[in-house]
């Protein structure tokens, strides 16, 4: 089975296990996407998701963050980890949505990109998931399944990652694609030494697998 062939089964049988899978973050307008994925970053997205709402009770709108103190931010997002930093950037970020972008998120990926805290990563969910365009978001699971499945080999780089699925995946197909491998990661494929390859739909075609078994001769 070639790598082209494996993607597409794995699309294939991904897409039947998981027909609904979609963004585990709640957001209701592409700025708050912005904001929870920035501290999504080294935290649970349940936890972004507890803590958001407190956020916008006191601030909004895209201008009331602008102009909010960072440390009145970072107060009410400290529980999402490195909130001093995080403050930092959804106060920039939401500042030049303001004074560059009439408090619109843009739908242009290198727009997107010169947005602080905002990564390759970011825009493409939110190319994905707000505008409906081709993305592959190289989140930590789609690294993890992506090598272990045999997509790549041995490439932990994030873009080196997205570059090689974008060859291989389907454009239609990318986002749910990404956001399926992140249910089977916590689920089944899961980061132990020891996931639960016999409740996996890909078990007869998954690469780790399929040298588990030959090493088990």
């Amino acid at each position: 089975m070639t790598k082209k062939e494996l993607a597409l089964e794995t699309v294939a049988r991904l897409k039947k296990e998981y027909p609904d899978a979609g963004c585990t973050l709640e957001y209701e307008d592409a700025w708050k996407l912005l904001i929870s994925v920035r501290l999504a970053a080294q935290c649970t997205d349940a936890r972004v998701n507890q803590v958001v709402p407190g956020l916008y009770e006191k601030f909004p709108t895209i201008s009331a963050l602008a102009d909010a103190d960072e440390s009145d931010i970072e107060e009410i997002v400290r529980p999402c980890g490195l909130g001093k930093s995080k403050a930092r950037d959804i106060k920039a970020c939401m500042t030049m949505l303001r004074d560059e972008y009439d408090c619109k998120v843009p739908d242009d990926f290198n727009k997107l990109l010169k947005l602080p805290g905002v990564g390759r990563k970011s825009a493409n969910l939110i190319m994905g998931d707000v505008f409906g365009k081709p993305a592959i978001v190289t989140d930590t699971h789609c690294i993890r399944l992506s090598n272990r499945i045999g997509l790549v080999d041995g490439i932990k780089e994030p873009k080196k990652v997205e570059m090689a699925l974008w060859k291989l995946i389907p454009p239609e197909e990318g986002s749910d694609f990404c956001h399926r491998l992140v249910i089977h990661g916590r689920e089944i494929c899961t980061a132990r030494t020891s996931p639960y390859c016999h409740r996996c739909c890909l078990n007869d075609i998954c690469e780790k697998n399929g040298v588990e078994k030959e090493n088990s001769k």
